[in-house]
């Protein structure tokens, strides 16, 4: 037997010192409004202070009432030393799975899908058996289901701690199914309904198939025209092809120093992510989506009520409370905040919002997997970037990076709570 583990790894790998990065930077910001309740000047501090840790580049919008600002600093090519820009296009990882759960809850409105109808019942043929009667479509939405995550299966050279799968799958194109089938055939991780459920990206996979199922549609093409222009987004979009169209950066990816230096990944085949985590979105664009989606501009309030109801949910080397396709982030101090995070290869993101929608946090960056492993190769060290992230959360979402309570809140963000390894590769697994 050939154990190799790295536990807890979420957002990030591979410390680049501020040294290790050209300090070239593009600063920007827009504002709706002349009054100052956004402290903007603090706003471009603290998403500075994330390029300088050492990340390559990265860009904020933050929403207080009507009045907003966006912000970029660093590079989004680090070869021509090109900055990153406000706006630009960015891969969301995990955050489709929001989009994924508001289509299944606008079928839930209509009549055609029930939340607690066995998924068998409508994908007899797909989730077969004692999971097909057992798995309800809630325990998929809230990561319930036992159903295990088919990443090492579909890209099987990191258990052997090696990045080639990487390389070798940049443009395969993978059918949803086929994912399904992996993730199935991995180990279970828990009876259907039993809490705390376990993350995994199989159970947005099948959502999708699900949707396509009683819609006759691609799940892509429906959840554009029903949920992305219903909430007015324009720049966010499945991609049909590896490439981004639109101003985009450039994609790093280090993985735990596997890769040195960190490749550009920004050309990849998705159909790996599915409805689990394929959408291109913009900061913007991600903080008119939750306002319109709690709102309940996207779904009534019954629907959103069931996608607000928590349970507990295992991610990453942390637990985070799941509704349906959203969660909760308390900070002390401060406030509760809905959203959720992504990461996909080369690209981090969070986007987190009030109840209310009235103070709001789109946040995306251009370097993965850059923390390093201690010695033993067990756990990964703590990184300056981390900590410069939280500081930026903080002060988006509660108008100071200086309230004790509320950073040492942030401070668990990162790594430990966000499910950001939930399509990267969090964790190695045993194997015999």
């Amino acid at each position: 037997m050939r154990i190799k583990r790295l536990a807890g790894i979420v957002l990030g790998v591979a410390l680049f010192t501020a040294s290790a990065v050209p300090m070239a930077s593009a600063d920007a910001e827009t504002a709706s409004s002349t009054a100052e309740s956004l402290d903007r000047a603090a706003l471009r501090t603290t998403l500075g202070a994330v390029h300088e840790a050492g990340m390559y580049g990265g860009y904020s919008s933050v929403r207080e009432g009507v009045e907003r600002w966006t912000g970029a600093s660093g590079l989004a090519d680090v070869d021509t030393g090109r900055p990153v820009k406000p706006g630009m296009r960015h891969r969301v990882g995990s955050i489709s799975k929001t989009f994924t759960a508001v289509a299944v809850l606008q079928q839930v409105e209509r009549g055609r899908i029930r939340l607690d109808a066995p998924v068998g019942e409508y994908l007899p043929d797909l989730v077969e058996g004692e999971r097909g009667r057992d798995v309800t479509v809630r325990m998929l939405l809230n990561h319930t289901s036992g159903i295990g995550d088919y990443f090492l299966d579909a890209f099987p050279s990191f258990a052997d701690n090696s990045a080639a799968s990487l390389d070798e799958e940049r443009f395969r194109s993978i059918r949803p199914e086929e994912l399904v089938r992996l993730g199935l055939a991995a180990p279970a991780t828990g009876r259907p309904g039993e809490q705390p459920g376990s993350y995994s990206n199989t159970n947005y996979v099948i959502a999708g198939l699900l949707l396509e199922k009683v819609t006759g549609q691609n799940a892509g093409t429906y959840i554009t025209r029903n949920v992305i222009d219903r909430a007015g987004l324009h720049a966010t979009s499945y991609p049909r092809t590896p490439y981004i169209k639109g101003p985009h950066s450039q994609m790093y990816e280090s993985f735990h120093g596997l890769i040195d230096p960190p490749r550009d990944y920004s050309v990849y085949d998705m159909s790996w992510a599915s409805t689990a985590g394929a959408i291109v979105s913009t900061t913007d664009d991600l903080n008119r989506f939750y306002r319109a989606l709690l709102a309940g501009r996207l779904i009534g309030p019954a629907a959103l009520s069931e996608m607000l109801r928590t349970v507990p949910v295992t991610a990453g080397g942390g637990s985070i409370d799941y509704g349906l396709g959203i969660y909760v982030l308390d900070l002390p101090g401060c406030g509760r905040f809905w959203g959720h995070d992504g990461a996909v290869f080369g690209a981090g993101t969070v986007a987190l919002s009030s109840r209310d929608g009235k103070r709001q946090l789109a946040m995306g960056w251009n370097l993965m997997k850059y923390q390093r492993l201690n010695e033993d190769g067990t756990a990964l060290e703590p990184s300056a970037i981390d900590f410069a992230i939280n500081k930026h959360i903080v002060q988006a979402l509660c108008g100071t990076p200086g309230s004790r309570e509320a950073t040492a809140g942030a401070r668990r963000l990162l790594p430990e709570a966000l499910p950001g390894a939930d399509l990267s590769p969090g964790q190695w697994v045993t194997r015999s």
